[in-house]
């Protein structure tokens, strides 16, 4: 039974003619304890009855009467409010974390449907850096959250290994690639090639001839050039050798790594398509679709050398995955800035009659910035993702011996602090604003941050171990009747309405929020009601408090994609 739920039986028992959707809508949380737990404004009947709200809440409220599962019904002014029976509502919320354990709070929403989420996709032979930890990080979590919820997720690093800067790369190669550079690229990969795409990028200015070179190298890479196509795969491999590293840093795995380079077989199929159904246009020796009708710039999709781009790459992505996975949603997890590409070969994808172009959902977010000013591939400007997550364990390493030196596997534990605090700064702030990266605000251990929550894990564990007893849920529910049990198992109720509002919206910090103001709660229930004590009811009651405690903190902080250390 859900007290929410009941609380909108209550008000369409009287309310024949209101839906129990428009109930739970209207249904709202007061800002103090003393004006209930639920709170059902009246506004919306007073044309209905010409009567004030204030009069119809009184009316309500006294028709309501008396109800087992709430210690008191009263109105206040315009509002009913609903005042749960504490000891009731304790044995419910604890009974059912007791029983789901690790799956309380997931639903079956999912129902095995296929969820596909594409998210992290550096392009190859450029640094992963600290502008892709957003993508990265995010894209996770929400597969996991879609996990969680009994979807079936496919994970997709679609690998920027195309385009025309692997002509600028196989052009660079070809004019300085000496066997001292060759040495270099095997030991270094990624900072020796970004040397030379940033040199290209250079000398183009100079020698404008350059940028043709890159276009006629990219069209012989896609025309199955041999020379071409054994640097291209040389410098993939050396990449994704220096990425798996972070990814596994992160703990990330990824089902497909199918980039923009498997779609170069299927790109005809589809330009033939769009010929066959009349939307291709020639465009002085390009072929486009045009878009302005829809308030969209047209958009290219073959230029006049032959070439493809981004877009044809993009709508045959799309193709293969719906009569590969048949998708129920395909969940991009790409920037803000490209807003206007999703939205012109979505659209492409609807002129072309297919109505699954609504399930592909772009998931934006905000751009990352350094404090001294933009970050810039061509011109060398970059923070490596994989130097600010060794940062963040080298200083975790330093508290922690500064604090805890005796601590058992502390390497372990300072790997898993620092990076779940790389992790937590990133989900803690909606995903769509823009930041600038700050290496004291992402490494700071105090206030609502990671490391915070961790620790409040790592403390319900160390109460488990003293407690040193067996539990169950057969327990004397009245113990927790006092205000800081009471406000913890409140915030236990919420984490059900956390996860599917991060599942609704695409937005992990609801979940990150959450797990701080529970960690917050659980804290102040710490000091002000000792739990490991002589009275046996006492701490049984309060030890079942902490075991579902230490059980949500940790399946949300695993819906993050951060570990949990048991001791810190």
């Amino acid at each position: 039974m859900d007290f929410k739920e009941k609380v909108a039986e209550l008000f369409t028992s009287i309310e024949n003619e209101l839906s129990m959707d428009d109930a739970l809508a209207l249904i709202e949380t007061p800002p103090s304890q003393d004006m209930g737990d639920y709170a059902v404004p009246c506004f919306k009947f007073a044309k209905k009855y010409r009567k004030s709200p204030a009069v119809i809440a009184s009316e309500i409220a006294d028709k309501i009467g008396t109800i087992e599962e709430f210690e008191k019904i009263e109105s206040a002014g315009p509002y009913v409010n609903f005042f749960v029976d504490k000891k009731h509502f304790a044995e419910k919320i604890l009974k059912e974390a007791y029983k789901e354990k690790e799956n309380y709070g997931s639903t079956n929403v999912g129902e095995c449907k296929n969820v596909i989420v594409e998210f992290s996709s550096p392009n190859i032979a450029k640094p992963f850096h600290i502008g892709h930890i957003r993508t990265t990080i995010i894209g996770n979590s929400i597969s996991k959250i879609y996990k969680y919820l009994g979807y079936n997720t496919i994970t997709i690093n679609h690998l920027g290994d195309y385009g025309t800067q692997f002509g600028m790369l196989i052009s660079a190669y070809k004019k300085w690639g000496s066997p001292e550079v060759v040495q270099e690229i095997e030991k270094n990969p990624i900072q020796e090639l970004l040397k030379l795409y940033v040199r290209y990028n250079q000398e183009i200015e100079t020698h404008p001839e350059y940028k043709e070179e890159a276009r006629y190298w990219f069209k012989e890479l896609e025309s199955g050039n041999e020379e071409a196509k054994r640097l291209w795969t040389w410098f993939r491999e050396v990449s994704l050798k220096e990425f798996n590293r972070v990814y596994d840093m992160l703990n990330i795995k990824f089902d497909s790594y199918a980039g923009e380079s498997f779609y170069s077989d299927k790109m005809p199929a589809v330009i033939k398509e769009l010929e066959e159904k009349g939307l291709l246009k020639d465009s002085e020796g390009a072929k486009i679709v045009e878009l302005q009708q829809y308030g969209l710039t047209d958009a290219v999709i073959q230029k006049s050398d032959g070439s493809t781009l981004y877009v044809t790459r993009d709508i045959a992505a799309a193709m293969y995955r719906k009569k590969t996975y048949d998708f129920y949603k395909n969940i991009y997890v790409v920037g803000a800035p490209q807003k206007l590409h999703f939205e012109q070969w979505k659209k492409i994808i609807e002129l072309m009659g297919y109505d699954w172009a609504d399930d592909c959902v772009h998931v934006m977010f905000g751009t990352v910035s350094l404090e001294d000013g933009v970050l810039s591939t061509r011109k060398g400007r970059v923070v490596f993702l994989e130097d600010v997550l060794n940062k963040a364990i080298e200083k975790t390493m330093d508290i922690i011996n500064e604090r805890n030196s005796e601590l058992d596997n502390k390497e372990e534990v300072a790997k898993q602090v620092g990076i779940g605090a790389v992790i937590f700064q990133e989900l803690f702030n909606n995903r769509i604003k823009d930041y600038t990266f700050s290496w004291d605000k992402t490494l700071s251990f105090e206030g609502e941050t990671g490391p915070y929550v961790q620790y409040t894990y790592a403390r319900t564990c160390s109460l488990l171990r003293k407690g040193e007893m067996e539990l169950t849920d057969n327990v004397d529910y009245s113990i927790l009747t006092d205000k800081e049990s009471f406000n913890v198992i409140k915030k236990l109720e919420g984490f059900k309405a956390a996860v599917l509002s991060a599942h609704d919206k695409y937005e992990p910090f609801f979940i990150t929020r959450y797990i701080v103001s529970l960690a917050q709660e659980f804290n102040r229930f710490y000091h002000e009601c000792p739990i490991v004590v002589e009275d046996i009811e006492v701490k049984k009651a309060r030890l079942l408090l902490t075991q579902s405690v230490n059980t949500v903190l940790k399946k949300g902080m695993e819906l993050l994609g951060m570990e949990t250390p048991e001791k810190m």
